[in-house]
C-alpha cells in the first residue's frame, strides 16, 4: 500500500493501528482520503450506532423547544428515544423514553406534562418530572409486593446544557463534557449562542448518508459549481471561458481542532472586512454589498436576514469619510442599534468579525454558520437503518431586542424541498442524492480529499475512527 494510502489515525495506539489496519480498505480513512464503504456498508453504519452514537456527546436539542416547566419533547438516534424534559427554570432532564412496567414510550414527539405529571398512557403509571416513581395502580401484586421506587424510577441519560444547546451522552461514564466542548467554548461564548432563540427550524428526510449531507459544508470549495449566483468569478471559470481571477475558496483559513471540531472562515477577505472580488464604482458599493447578501437572506434567510440589509441601506445616503470602510461602517450601525434595543450581540473584535459567513463545526454533526446576532445551524442524523438516508435540519436562530418574548421552536416538516426551502439548501441538497448513488459505483473505491479545503472532513473521519476503534 503507497504511503498515500496508508491509514491515518490521531491519538492513535498500536492496538488501534492493528485494529484498522484489519479493516477492509473500502472502511478506511488515509492521509487524503476515505474509504467509500463509510458511507454505504450496513455494517459500518451499525457499528457507528455501537461505538460513536452511545458514547459521543451530541445535542439532542434546543432549551428553546422545551421553554416551560413541564415542557418535553423527544429525541431519537438509532433505536434509542430519549424524553427531554423541562424540570424547572434552570434545569432539564434527559431520560430513556420508556415505562419499566412494559415499555411503552412517555412522550412522543414534543408536548407538555400537565401538572408536572409523567403519566403513562397504558396503565396509568405516574412519575414527577425528576423521574421519581408517583404511583403504581396495584403496586402490590408487583415483587411480592415488596416494588421498591428505585425499581421503577425513570432512568437518566447524562446531559449537560451550554450555550442554548441540550448535549447528552449514552455512556454510562462519558468523557467530560469540560474535555469534549473545550475547543469549540471560546466560539459558542463569543457568538453568545445561548441569548439566541428561534427564527424556524425545518427537517426533511434526504436521500445521503448522514456524513455526505454535513461534509457538503464543510467546505466551500463547491461555491462556484454548486451556487453560481453566490460566486461570480468562480462560476465564470467553471461554466464559461474565463481563464483566472480571485475565487472566494482561495482566500479561506481551514482550522482543525481537537475532538473533530473545526471551522473555516474568510477573515479580511469577506465583504464584511470591506474586501470586493473586482472593483465596484464608490457610488455602487452600498448597493453592490446589499444586492450580495440579499441571495443568502433569499436563498437561505438563516443568518442573514432582509431587516439586516434594510439596515445597510440606510447608509446609502449616509455621509461617509472617503476612506471609511463599508464594512466596518455597516459594523458599527449594526452594534449601535443593537444597544439601543438591548440586544445581545457577539464579542466585537476583528477575529470575530472576520468568522461572519464562516462556519463552525461541533463534532459529531453541528454545524454553525454566525453573523451579527444570527446563526444557521444544521444537524445530519443516520437514519436508523438505512445507510443511504439521513435526518437533515436547518434552524435559524437570532438574539432578541430586550423585552422580546422567544416562541418555542416548533419544527416544520418539508414536504418538497423545491417549495419549502430556499434556493441555496434547494442547489446543496440537489448534490446530495447523486453524490450517494456515485459511492455505491463498483469502480469507486476512495474518495480523494484536498489537502487543505477539504482537510475539515479529514479531521472527523479521524475523530471517528477514534471512537469506532475503541474497545467495548
Amino acid at each position: 500500500m503507497s504511503a498515500s494510502l496508508q491509514p491515518v489515525l490521531d491519538q492513535d495506539s498500536d492496538s488501534k493501528r492493528e485494529a484498522a489496519s484489519a479493516w477492509p480498505e473500502r472502511w478506511q480513512t488515509f492521509a487524503q482520503g476515505v474509504g467509500v464503504d463509510r458511507y454505504i456498508d450496513p455494517a459500518f453504519a451499525a457499528l457507528e450506532f455501537e461505538r460513536l452514537w452511545s458514547r459521543v456527546w451530541q445535542v439532542a436539542a434546543r432549551v428553546d423547544e422545551i421553554p416551560h416547566r413541564g415542557d418535553f419533547t423527544t429525541y431519537t438516534i438509532g433505536d434509542q428515544s430519549i424524553l427531554l424534559v423541562r424540570v424547572n427554570e434552570q434545569d432539564i432532564k434527559a431520560y430513556y423514553n420508556f415505562c419499566p412496567h412494559r415499555g411503552t414510550a412517555l412522550g412522543e414527539g414534543c408536548g407538555h406534562f400537565q401538572d408536572g405529571r409523567i403519566i403513562c398512557p397504558f396503565h396509568g403509571w405516574r412519575w414527577n418530572l425528576e423521574g421519581q416513581v408517583q404511583m403504581v395502580l396495584g403496586r402490590e401484586e408487583f415483587a411480592g409486593g415488596q416494588l421498591r421506587d428505585e425499581d421503577v424510577a425513570m432512568r437518566e441519560v447524562h446531559c449537560e446544557v451550554y450555550a442554548g444547546f441540550v448535549f447528552i451522552n449514552l455512556a454510562e461514564q462519558p468523557q467530560s463534557f469540560e474535555a469534549f466542548i473545550a475547543p469549540v467554548k471560546q466560539f459558542l461564548d463569543d457568538f453568545v449562542l445561548g441569548e439566541m432563540r428561534p427564527v424556524w427550524w425545518k427537517r426533511a428526510e434526504i436521500p445521503c448518508n448522514w456524513k455526505v449531507a454535513q461534509e457538503a459544508f464543510f467546505e466551500a470549495y463547491h461555491v462556484s459549481a454548486t451556487h453560481p449566483q453566490l460566486e461570480k468569478v468562480g462560476s465564470e471559470i467553471v461554466y464559461g471561458d474565463r481563464q483566472d481571477g480571485e475565487m472566494m475558496f482561495e482566500n479561506l483559513t481551514y482550522v482543525a481542532q481537537p475532538n473533530g471540531h473545526g471551522h473555516f472562515y474568510g477573515g479580511d477577505k469577506t465583504p464584511i472586512s470591506g474586501h470586493v472580488q473586482e472593483p465596484v464604482p464608490t457610488a455602487s458599493l452600498v448597493e453592490a454589498m446589499a444586492a450580495r447578501m440579499n441571495l443568502t437572506a433569499e436563498g437561505l434567510g438563516a443568518m442573514i436576514l432582509k431587516e439586516d440589509i434594510e439596515l445597510l441601506l440606510t447608509l446609502k445616503d449616509a455621509e461617509l469619510p472617503a476612506d471609511a470602510n463599508l464594512g466596518a461602517e455597516y459594523v458599527k450601525l449594526q452594534y449601535a442599534k443593537a444597544a439601543q434595543q438591548g440586544r445581545p450581540m457577539p464579542k466585537l473584535s476583528p477575529e470575530t468579525v472576520g468568522k461572519w459567513g464562516g462556519v463552525n463545526f461541533i463534532f459529531p454533526n453541528i454545524l454553525i454558520l454566525p453573523q451579527a446576532g444570527n446563526v444557521a445551524m444544521y444537524r445530519a442524523r443516520p437514519h436508523p437503518t438505512n445507510p443511504d438516508l439521513c435526518v437533515f435540519e436547518i434552524r435559524s436562530l437570532k438574539t432578541l431586542p430586550q423585552g422580546e418574548l422567544a416562541q418555542r421552536a416548533v419544527v416544520e416538516e418539508v414536504v418538497d424541498s423545491t417549495t419549502d426551502l430556499g434556493l441555496i439548501p434547494q442547489q446543496d441538497l440537489a448534490n446530495l442524492g447523486r453524490v450517494q448513488t456515485g459511492l455505491h459505483a463498483r469502480g469507486m473505491q476512495r474518495a480523494w480529499l484536498a489537502e487543505n479545503q477539504e482537510k475539515l472532513i479529514l479531521n472527523m473521519h479521524r475523530e471517528l475512527d477514534n471512537y469506532l476503534l475503541q474497545a467495548t
